[in-house]
């Protein structure tokens, strides 16, 4: 086992270096495994409520074998709910638990003479659980009390990277939901959790808050003058609201009123799908209607899309948008529905709607 200096702070540079690469976790999860002498590590992040986890990553191991646990297995694996913060035994926790309580997973495990894990559980105030595991196979010796510690020694540093990846994962899902948002459109941006914290805020926002009319920071969470709007915005953030964009005013008498178009945004590395939310904010009666250009770098529409969806927003039907642009109603059918993924709606007057909060 590797106990110098030097491999701990290899495995924390991989650790540090890799939550923002295109495939996060990997390196440092086969890091782990090999400074662990094991055969795998894993993690799996989770959110309260969810039946898949948002992430699972097990570099090395058998995809089949990984299926097999998120569809199947995961919902019996009684190896959680652990002490926050404290490396355990697999064996060791499950002394403590009646046999009945993970007998179907007793079974998987012994097909993937994997028995020998040691873990820890870590938990964030926006919601989420992050799980690490390290897998030994049955033929590998036992985890001893001192690697144990070996592991506990890092779950600092576990830690903070599980918060780091967690913001940049919201930072991700507002950029690709609305990247030029901040690039001079003219447009508040604020994205909240589930918990309707912020998670990060325009320089327009930023002002705005600061005003202290009609929306305001408590803390880091967003609250409002009128309980109606918060209402809007905590429904937006349950579990199970799927009707995409719902535009509003808010009423400000000193500082003025703004429209607020509120827009539900995955997070799938960290909260399996859902859970959190684009505040988008102007003064009504800004500029007039956006261009096509402005809805491409807004939307990410191709430049086909964006002409329609500008010309539908002029209060066309989608019959003589064809016609002014100049294709098959068909074509403008399917152009459409790629605008309704991109944009996050379901019927042509809720694209309307989204599109007139940028006229306000």
């Amino acid at each position: 086992m590797k106990d110098d200096t030097a491999a701990l702070s290899a495995l924390l540079a991989t650790l540090y270096g890799g939550i923002d690469g295109e495939r996060p976790w990997q390196a440092f999860l086969q890091a782990l495994a090999d400074w662990m002498d094991a055969a795998f590590a894993t993690l799996i992040i989770t959110t309260p409520d969810n039946d898949m986890p948002g992430t699972f990553v097990t570099p090395g191991a058998d995809p089949q074998r990984s299926e097999d646990y998120i569809r199947t297995y995961f919902a019996h694996d009684p190896f959680r709910g652990l002490p926050e913060g404290e490396v355990l035994t697999y064996r060791g926790f499950l002394a403590g638990l009646p046999e009945e309580t993970y007998a179907v997973f007793s079974d998987y495990m012994r097909e993937a003479h994997s028995e020998q894990v040691i873990g820890v559980d870590l938990r964030f105030p926006r919601g989420f659980e992050a799980r690490f595991r390290v897998t030994r196979q049955e033929d590998e010796a036992e985890f001893r009390p001192e690697e144990r510690k070996r592991l506990q020694a890092i779950v600092p540093h576990l830690r903070i990277a599980a918060g780091l990846f967690e913001k940049l994962q919201f930072a991700g899902a507002q950029h690709g939901a609305f990247h030029s948002a901040t690039q001079g459109l003219g447009l508040a941006l604020i994205v909240l959790d589930r918990e309707r914290r912020v998670v990060s805020q325009n320089a327009l926002a930023e002002k705005l808050l600061i005003e202290g009319e009609g929306l305001r920071l408590s803390g880091e969470r967003l609250t409002f003058d009128l309980q109606a709007d918060a209402r809007r915005i905590d429904a937006m953030l349950a579990e199970s609201y799927a009707d995409g964009p719902i535009r509003f005013r808010i009423e400000r008498p000193a500082n003025g009123d703004l429209v607020a178009t509120a827009r539900p945004i995955d997070v799938p590395a960290v909260g399996a799908g859902s859970g959190a939310l684009a505040l988008l904010l102007s003064r009504p009666g800004q500029d007039g209607p956006p261009s096509p250009q402005v809805l491409r770098d807004l939307f990410g529409l191709t430049p086909a899309e964006a002409r329609l969806a500008a010309v539908l927003a002029g209060g066309e039907t989608l019959v003589n948008a064809a016609r002014l642009i100049g294709i098959a109603h068909n074509t403008a059918k399917v152009q459409l529905r790629s605008v309704f993924a991109k944009t996050g709606v379901h019927r042509q007057a809720q694209l309307v709607s989204l599109i007139a909060h940028l006229t306000g």
